[in-house]
Formats: structure tokens, sequence, C-alpha cells
């Protein structure tokens, strides 16, 4: 098994590449609560030549009273807003943010569901960047829109139905990415109801990486998840569908082959009154 990260790449990686024509530089900073903080920042300074895509208005569709908090939209919408960003399937797409990865793994999860090869997450956020002396412009890069041709994955997403028929008879395994007292039901600061999906382990999506900020190698992932089965099916939810997507990359890296989102996660599941809920440790 390899050791060698597939999905992120260093600083000094994409320092070395900055210029090269078919790499897209994309900056997803977003702060829950806080809308338009990640375009302020991004106005502000950013790497060179990246564009900006915004987690609400780019990532996600309107809110419904199913599909949770950052319902996906659509594979046209998708692909269309992704094209507006200048990113064709034979872009090389490098994703970053200041929020430990989550928005950036978000954008490259909906790359890898669209069928796209070539994405990959910055191994820290953009404070790291800006710390170690990479350069930073507040220069808006032209962007040339194209048109970017998906073909879905749809293998990578399930819905409920799917998630109440595990719940029911089992057959995968459910990973629940949220804070461990927010899995147990203890606080819940942003949906309706506490607690987790029946028969969900808790396994949180800030524990891929180190104190320092940078991703563990694929056999410290493989150590997260060592009582998995490597070819079994694993669902991963959070609150919303943003940070599941983080452990969905390190699980990947540490070899997990049939590892699927729940794209609508725990808030769509409290959307259903009828739905199962648990709480304290399963």
């Amino acid at each position: 098994m390899s050791n060698q990260q597939q999905y992120v790449v260093s600083k000094k990686w994409l320092l070395a590449r900055l210029y090269e024509p078919d790499l897209v530089i994309v900056d997803c900073r977003f702060q829950l609560g806080k809308p338009a903080s990640g375009q302020e920042a991004y106005t502000e300074s950013h790497i060179p030549r990246a564009v900006y895509v915004d987690l609400e208005r780019d990532l996600s569709a309107p809110i419904g009273e199913h599909g949770g908090r950052h319902p996906l939209p659509d594979v046209e919408t998708l692909a269309e807003r992704l094209g507006r960003a200048g990113i064709s399937r034979e872009s090389r797409v490098v994703a970053y943010d200041d929020q430990g990865g989550a928005m950036a793994s978000r954008l490259w999860w909906v790359l890898r569901y669209l069928g796209h090869e070539q994405a990959y997450v910055l191994e820290e956020g953009f404070s790291a960047w800006v710390r170690d002396g990479y350069p930073t412009t507040a220069e808006q890069p032209v962007v040339i829109p194209t048109t970017f041709a998906a073909s879905p994955r749809t293998v990578m997403l399930v819905g409920v139905e799917r998630v109440r028929e595990v719940v029911a008879r089992g057959g995968a395994v459910l990973i629940d990415s949220r804070d461990p007292e927010r899995y147990r039901g203890e606080v819940e600061p942003l949906d309706r109801k506490a607690g987790h999906i029946p028969g969900a382990i808790n396994r949180v999506w800030s524990a891929g990486r180190r104190e320092d900020g940078t991703w563990k190698s694929p056999e410290e992932q493989r150590a997260r998840f060592a009582e998995l089965p490597q070819d079994g099916e694993i669902i991963v939810y959070c609150g919303s569908g943003v940070t599941a997507t983080p452990n969905v990359l390190a699980l990947q890296e540490a070899g997990f082959t049939n590892v699927k989102l729940y794209g609508g996660s725990w808030s769509d599941w409290i959307s259903y009154s009828e739905n199962p809920i648990a709480t304290g440790e399963e």
C-alpha cells in the first residue's frame, strides 16, 4: 500500500508550479455564519492566480425542506459553475482554505464526484502560506470561462433511503465526522435536533491532521480507521455534508475503496420526523 499522499500537495509543490497554464488554484475560504468573510478575505489577499469559489453560492443549492443545510446542486449546475471559474476536465485543480481543509475538501469531493481526476487539496491553509513568506496578491486574475464536461460517479453519493436501509439492516459502516459532544447529542449549535444516526461511529474530521495543521500520512490515516473493512461500504456524514469530505479524503488516502458521502448529512436526516435519533456513545 502506498504511503505517498495522492490528493494532498505541499506549499513547495504549489509554489514550483504556480504559473503552469493548466493549473487552476481555487480559494475556498468560508466561515459558517459569516458568509461574506471568505470573499472579503480573498479580495484583500490570496495566492497568485487563485480564483474564488464560494461554499454557499457555488457549491451548494438553495435550502429546501429536505437536503440539509448545504444541499448539493444538480450536476449541470455544478458543471456550469466550475466552467465559469475556468475549470475544465483537463485542469489540474489545487484548492485551499483557512478552515483546516474542510472547504477545500468539499471542492475536491465535488470535482471527484463529477469525474475529475486531477484534484488536490493544499497541505495547509492560507495562513501557513503567508506565515512561511510565500507570495500573495490582491490582484484578481482574468478568468476565461470554459466548459466542464461532467461524468458523475453516482456511486460516491448516497441519500436518506440508503442510510435508512443501513440503520435497519446493517451492510455498511456509518461514520459521523462531527465533534464528539455533537455526536453524543450534548450540544447542537447548528441544527434543530441533537444526537446522531443510530449505529454510526464517531471519527471527528479534524483528527485527519496533525497538531501543526499538516495532513496525516496514509499510514496514520489507516491507524485512525484500523477496525474498518478495507473494501466494505463506508458512508460518511457530518452536519451538512461539508466537514465529512476531509474524512472521505482521509479514508481514500488510507486505501479504502468503497467510501460514500451522505450529501444531506445530519441536517437532512432530522428533516424527516420519522427518522430515529441516537444519543450518547454507541
